[in-house]
């Protein structure tokens, strides 16, 4: 039987820089194919699919074995154009902890899934099935129009545990923070999510 293989952009053992569990290490996998391609995309090397790309489970599992790892935060891309079931009980089965994050476009299987960041895009909204099974929307702010988006997203959320996160489109930041900061102020229920690997250069 062959082995499955998925299309890996890049691996690395780093920081969590955003939202909730900013600042943990953590070794990330982020995935090749993405359904919405937004304009101010940070990972755009991540959009295309590339057949020499493709890593076996295996080599996946051996090149997590290198570190010291506790949580593996899986990424694109668009990581739920995957069927990700096979890779993610090889991995809870090692004892690792495992974080989603996705655009919400695609069905969400969370078996065996510890956290599930979703972050809304404009172009191809989220599932709406989607909103009951996530610890954790992220709003990605550029302009002002996108806190009106971000509201909209919110009434989605059924669980009052979910966190609430605006986060500074990074091209964006200087102009933007200050409105995002003013925002919060006076609506408690949001917190802000800073790319902290970006400010302090981590890759």
């Amino acid at each position: 039987m062959k082995e499955i293989s998925y299309p890996i952009k890049e691996s690395f053992y780093s920081i969590q820089g955003e939202g909730h569990y900013y600042g943990i290490a953590a070794y990330f996998i982020r995935f090749e194919g993405c359904n919405i391609k937004c304009d101010w995309c940070d990972t755009k090397e991540s959009w295309n699919i590339e057949k020499k790309d493709f890593v076996s489970i295996h080599k996946i599992l051996a090149n997590i074995n290198n570190y010291q790892v506790k949580t593996v935060i899986i990424t694109g891309g668009e990581p739920m154009m995957w069927n990700l079931y096979p890779l993610i009980k090889k991995l809870k089965k090692k004892g690792y902890r495992i974080h989603i994050e996705t655009s919400g476009s695609y069905p969400i299987k969370e078996k065996y899934m510890d956290w599930i960041t979703i972050s809304p895009k404009k172009i191809k909204l989220p599932l709406q099935e989607n909103y009951r099974k996530i610890n954790e929307l992220k709003i990605v702010i550029s302009e002002e129009n996108d806190f009106l988006f971000a509201e909209k997203q919110a009434t989605y959320v059924e669980s009052t545990n979910c966190l609430l996160f605006l986060q500074p489109e990074w091209t964006n930041i200087f102009s933007i923070l200050p409105k995002i900061i003013s925002y919060i102020k006076k609506n408690t229920k949001w917190r802000i999510s800073l790319q902290i690997h970006k400010i302090l250069n981590i890759p």
